[in-house]
């Protein structure tokens, strides 16, 4: 890292399939929106020589042409992969969406990669959610760089950035979060501003200047050397105390001088194996360069500090039935084990899958097992099947690149497999395998929807289907007792993403109605009704009268029915139909449409007729006979409640707790965790929490989470129950 001069890009620029899992890079991009991950990935494309210098495919197409809605949303809404060479390595670069709504697109590059650049930006810092993917990554082991971008704005300070993201990066050892490098600024502009032209190594003390466009390497200046003594030192001091030869400190502390090839080799292996952080600067090529500010600097840490797929420990691996299976991971030769990281459509091609090879081997056209991933409370149903692949390919923004096989270690595109989604596992067809699922965000904002005209409406279903079957993180319902078709999603963003994908990739057009919770009916007192139905219109005619009593009971206790008829009154035969009325009328509800729950209806009396009597009238008489009885009672309006547990930083937990009890919420209590974090649970109504997940992202800055789960239904206030109605009438 910082040896080599490289003068002129990277030969064969255009990455294709790998040749053995040691020459794999797998690196995902994190970062908050406008940090620039997009904008780096093509400076590294443009270095490696894939792509020229007007960012375009050596063939064609853009580097950022994704898709058409990150165009008009102006940020990255999915995964992105863009293969480059450096070196005679692979790199496979994963660009994640920055916003928070996509985080599912963040966990299946995290998943598919081996290891981590985080991108922070010198002018805008960074935010929360960075700091907590730092975490996850930390608790894997992840192995993570740090590239400083936008040092070209006026207000970027590269010293205090790389002090901030060792205060964020480094809680346990800030010493393990350090520059390689140090920024050179030119000459001072009219308005005062230095632009950064080159960097400066501070192990190998040579000076990098890519103020002509291309990389040149020099000696410093007699007054440079000084200015970076003191960040030298501290490297050095920093690379020692993570080595794993254990004399060298007290080599270093004597006085020894260490050689300068020893601390790069012993820095690279620090940073492989997740002990050591290296911070580094970047910036786009100007207008013409050939090469960007660092990026052969950044280049060179992938290809020489970042683990190759040999190193990392796999995910558990099962047969279908849950059975433990020892493989070689990442062995080309083993059995094959893949894993669909990404589902997108293609208006030409159809469906594509993005895969990681993690065992094996896999061929084109070849014949695998698609084993699923147990989402099927999101709406994506188990899968457990045989499918032919397609073609594999190695994409490049729209480009396609066909290879023939993809070795263990690697990533590619396959065409056409039709049944497999995102987490699904691929594996031999006499051989079928299960990877253990990645941990996937809980989609808590309800988007409740309705087809726009009839055609859409015949289009709707599969639409939903392929739009479901293309994000993990999207849950899709059909409830039941509100009739509702809802897509829960990640937040509003997500939600705008999902609507334009329905509207431009499957041709439906949807309305947004108001998202309805599911309210029930409950008795407030005791009340007797009586059910008469007696109907003569020749022949055999309906003859049928009960009388009911109906009580409140507790919470949870559903519908009780009891039989106190004494005499004969209600002949045998016709209790159940009673019985059956009664629930049948309960599950339409008594008041305003709602199911009537927690109740026990007792059959007190009745009258019959030897022929006219039947099941259908004794039916009928039930439900009479209960809604006579809810016109003499209160009748409560029942709503759900959820318990909520909040995971907020320290510094919002007031904030977050007043807003809970401005939700009609009731705190449960709090509890403290590690990283300055407190866990507050709480029991809310569902009604008011239905724009919670937006809401709490707006009141801690984006660093705090959320879990509910139905706790149970309890009365609605009467101001609130008549808000409500109003609010439906006024929309009916």
């Amino acid at each position: 890292m910082g040896e080599k001069a490289h003068t002129h890009p990277g030969a064969a620029g255009r990455a294709t399939a790998a040749d053995h899992p040691a020459s794999v890079r797998n690196v995902v991009l994190v970062g908050h929106s406008g940090s620039g991950k997009t904008t780096l990935v093509e400076a590294l494309a443009l270095t490696a020589g894939a792509v020229n210098r007007a960012g375009r495919v050596e063939d064609g197409g853009c580097v950022s042409d994704y898709d058409e809605i990150e165009h008009r949303q102006q940020r990255s809404v999915q995964l992105s992969l863009v293969p480059v060479e450096w070196d005679g390595i692979k790199i496979n670069l994963l660009d994640t969406p920055g916003y928070a709504d996509f985080v599912g697109d963040l966990r299946a590059g995290l998943r598919a990669a081996d290891a981590a650049l985080f991108v922070v930006s010198a002018s805008d810092g960074m935010d929360g959610s960075t700091r907590m993917v730092w975490e996850e990554c930390a608790a894997v082991g992840m192995p993570r760089a740090i590239v400083v971008t936008h040092l070209e704005a006026a207000r970027a300070d590269f010293e205090e950035m790389t002090r901030i993201c060792a205060e964020a990066f480094g809680a346990d050892d800030p010493d393990a979060v350090l520059p390689l490098y140090l920024p050179l600024r030119g000459p001072q502009a009219p308005d005062g501003h230095a632009p950064v032209t080159g960097l400066m190594g501070l192990l190998t003390q040579r000076l990098f200047d890519y103020s002509s466009g291309v990389r040149e390497e020099s000696e410093p200046v007699g007054d440079q050397l000084p200015l970076i003594e003191e960040a030298r030192n501290r490297l050095i001091e920093g690379i020692i105390a993570e080595s794993e030869d254990e004399t060298l400190m007290d080599r270093y502390l004597g006085g020894e001088r260490i050689d300068v090839r020893t601390l790069i080799q012993d820095l690279e292996r620090a940073v492989a194996r997740g002990a050591f952080f290296p911070v580094l600067a970047a910036a786009p090529a100007a207008e013409g360069a050939r090469q960007g500010l660092g990026t052969v600097e950044l280049l060179d840490l992938i290809t020489r500090g970042f683990p190759t797929p040999l190193e990392r420990e796999a995910p558990r691996v099962t047969t279908p039935d849950g059975t433990p299976r020892e493989l070689r991971m990442c062995d080309p030769d083993e059995s094959l084990v893949a894993e669909v990281v990404k589902t997108s459509s293609d208006p030409y091609v159809g469906r594509i899958s993005l895969v990681r090879v993690f065992s094996g081997t896999l061929r084109a056209d070849q014949t695998v097992h698609v084993s699923g991933h147990g989402l099927t409370d999101r709406g994506h149903e188990d899968h457990d099947v045989d499918e032919r692949i397609g073609a594999l390919s190695t994409p490049f923004g729209k480009q396609q690149r066909p290879v023939t096989h993809v070795i263990a270690g690697d990533l590619a595109c396959v065409a056409k497999l039709s049944r497999a989604e995102t987490g699904d596992t691929l594996s031999a067809k006499d051989d079928p395998l299960l990877m253990a699922p990645w941990e996937m965000p809980d989609p808590l904002l309800p988007l409740a929807i309705q087809a726009h005209s009839k055609p859409d409406e015949d289009k709707l279903s599969q639409g939903l289907a392929r739009l479901v079957a293309e994000d993990p993180t999207m849950r899709l319902e059909q409830n039941q007792d509100t009739h509702q078709v809802v897509l829960w999603c990640l937040g509003e963003a997500h939600a705008d993403v999902a609507l334009e994908r329905l509207r431009s990739r499957y041709g439906v057009q949807v309305d947004v109605v108001p998202h309805q919770v599911s309210l029930r009916e409950t008795f407030g007192n005791r009340a007797t009704g009586r059910g008469r139905h007696v109907k003569q219109s020749g022949g055999h005619g309906q003859y049928a009268i009960c009388e009911i009593e109906v009580e409140p009971l507790p919470g949870g206790s559903g519908i009780e029915f009891v039989d106190k008829v004494v005499g004969g009154a209600v002949p045998r035969q016709f209790i159940p139909s009673v019985e059956k009325g009664v629930r049948a009328q309960a599950a339409k509800g008594v008041a305003s449409g709602h199911p009537l729950i927690d109740v026990r209806v007792t059959l007190l009396d009745g009258k019959a007729h030897s022929v006219d009597s039947s099941d259908a009238a004794f039916q009928t008489a039930g439900a009479l006979a209960l809604r006579e009885a809810a016109a003499d009672a209160r009748i409560h309006l029942l709503e759900p409640v959820a318990e909520v547990s909040v995971l907020v930083g320290d510094d919002y937990v007031g904030a977050v707790m007043s807003d809970l009890s401005g939700r009609r919420g009731r705190v449960l209590g709090t509890e403290q965790t590690n990283g300055g974090r407190t866990l507050i649970r709480a029991e809310v109504p569902e009604i008011e929490i239905g724009r919670y997940a937006v809401d709490l992202r707006s009141l801690s800055h984006g660093t705090a989470r959320f879990d509910r789960r139905y706790a149970r239904h309890e009365p609605m206030p009467q101001q609130v129950a008549e808000r409500l109605h109003g609010e439906v009438h006024a929309t009916t």
